[in-house]
């Protein structure tokens, strides 16, 4: 399968800068995937289209600040060129690091830039009175290293003052104080996410309260968003993309949901394809097909036309990238000429794209 066939043209004006006002004022264009039909609506509808007996799955990933600014540290001459005369540490480069995953006590995966000259053993300086600092312990292809921090405060809290909002490359500008709440979910609660669950961002309290009254059940998963929701696929043949495994906790409430729904045939309507991916892996390694155990699982699934799905029978979804895994994925749901039909509609009538644009529901 080639990559080529996951393509469209989205002019530059299409991708969203910046959130709606409100977040529930986003357009929704609603795919029939059995027939291909599709039409325009507002995600404000999204209760009153809903029957009552379904469950919602949502991903209450949180986004942390993990996109942190710092500096190699030099040698002396170096230090002396920049004229820079600390008596400790002499400051070289500056780097950009991206926290990817995180691989237990102060360990994690992350995305360094410009990668090339950053050897392992290297020592990365983020704040100066070295509050937070970080020792590069290998490297990996694409600027890929594993980092080993050391703060001399609670490092949570530290990367909190230091970090920045991993707005996506696209948002041609910097990260902003409003992001640090609008480019999270209102039910966002645990994890360590790279990147929203952005399908969830259009939710209010008001809209899951509505949710509700219909006598919807919603549960609640944690996906840990990293490089396998964003990374580039860099393959000519989709089939040899690698995926990156994404760390993702599925509790014993949530897994009895899902099972309650799946028996009774109820429809399972995932919020976003994170949410997607974790349950379809789930049910991938599960002894028995179909099953969601509960537990703490790294999920490395890739979905691709041709892939089967177990678990969800509905998807509310944003408008994704030309030849990135998520449009391979939301094309293996509900097939890939009717989704791209779908999406030539979208530009041609003027739908937000991306992270802060509008959604689609598939049913």
């Amino acid at each position: 399968m080639n990559l080529s066939d996951f393509d469209y043209d989205l002019p530059h004006e299409s991708i969203a800068q910046r959130p709606l006002g409100e977040r529930d004022a986003s357009r929704m264009l609603l795919l029939d995937r059995a027939s291909g039909e599709f039409r325009d609506g507002c995600f404000r509808e999204l209760p009153a289209l809903l029957r009552g007996d379904e469950l919602i799955v949502v991903n209450n990933a949180k986004v942390l600040p993990a996109r942190l600014f710092g500096h190699r540290t030099g040698t002396r001459a170096e230090a002396a060129s920049a004229n820079n005369h600390a008596q400790n540490v002499f400051l070289s480069a500056p780097i950009e690091v991206l926290l990817v995953r995180h691989l237990g006590a102060e360990r994690w995966e992350a995305l360094v830039r410009p990668g090339r000259k950053i050897r392992v053993g290297e020592r990365i300086v983020f704040a100066d009175d070295g509050d937070l600092e970080a020792v590069v312990e290998s490297r990996g292809d694409y600027g890929m290293r594993v980092l080993r921090f050391a703060s001399k405060r609670d490092f949570y809290e530290t990367i909190t003052r230091l970090g920045h909002i991993p707005l996506p490359p696209y948002i041609k500008r910097a990260d902003e104080p409003a992001d640090r709440q609008r480019y999270q979910t209102v039910y966002a609660k645990q994890g360590m996410a790279a990147a929203a669950p952005t399908a969830g961002l259009h939710f209010t309290p008001e809209v899951l309260a509505s949710v509700r009254a219909r006598g919807v059940e919603i549960a609640e998963i944690t996906l840990d968003v990293g490089l396998g929701t964003f990374e580039p696929v860099r393959t000519e043949r989709l089939e040899d993309h690698k995926i990156h495994k994404e760390t993702y906790e599925i509790l014993d409430v949530a897994a009895s949901a899902i099972e309650r729904a799946r028996s009774a045939r109820r429809p399972i309507l995932a919020i976003g394809t994170t949410a997607v991916r974790a349950l379809e892996d789930a049910a991938a390694k599960a002894e028995s097909k179909g099953i969601v155990a509960p537990g703490k699982y790294q999920a490395d699934i890739f979905l691709y036309p041709g892939k089967s799905f177990h678990v969800v029978t509905q998807l509310l979804t944003n408008f994704h990238l030309p030849q990135s895994s998520l449009l391979a994925l939301v094309a293996a749901f509900a097939g890939g000429k009717r989704v791209l039909s779908a999406y030539r509609h979208a530009v041609t009538s003027g739908y937000r794209f991306y992270s802060y644009g509008d959604c689609m529901l598939i049913r």
